[in-house]
């Protein structure tokens, strides 16, 4: 099993940053992936960040150039690291990690880009 506690989100204007955390607890040494997902009013929810254990990142074509996924195996916490942000990226950040026998989630953060 593994746990996992989301931080970071906020208000913010559009062309700021935020960084979101993730804090993993639990079975963390079977992890071989490490995603953020958002989920929009009224959409589905899209992967738009992700990194396997070893190292090698995807981005949705939406955000690359702007968003940043990294982790700190010392802490157990991984990072997405969101800049020049946009209206439209406004919505609830999960995180997410899968071991060999189980998917977490974490509990969301809202993220809203808003003058």
């Amino acid at each position: 099993q593994v746990q996992l506690v989301a931080s970071g989100g906020g208000l913010v204007q559009p062309g700021g940053s935020l960084r979101l955390s993730c804090a993993a607890s639990g079975s963390i040494f079977s992890i071989y992936f490490m995603g953020w997902y958002r989920q929009a009013p009224g959409k589905q929810r899209e992967l738009v960040a992700s990194m396997t254990s070893g190292y090698s990142t995807n981005y949705a074509d939406s955000v690359k150039g702007r968003f940043t996924i990294s982790r700190d195996n010392a802490k157990n916490t991984m990072f997405l690291q969101m800049n020049s942000l946009k209206p439209e990226d406004t919505a609830v950040y999960y995180c997410n990690v899968r071991t060999a026998v189980a998917i977490a989630w974490g509990q969301g953060t809202q993220v809203t880009v808003s003058s």
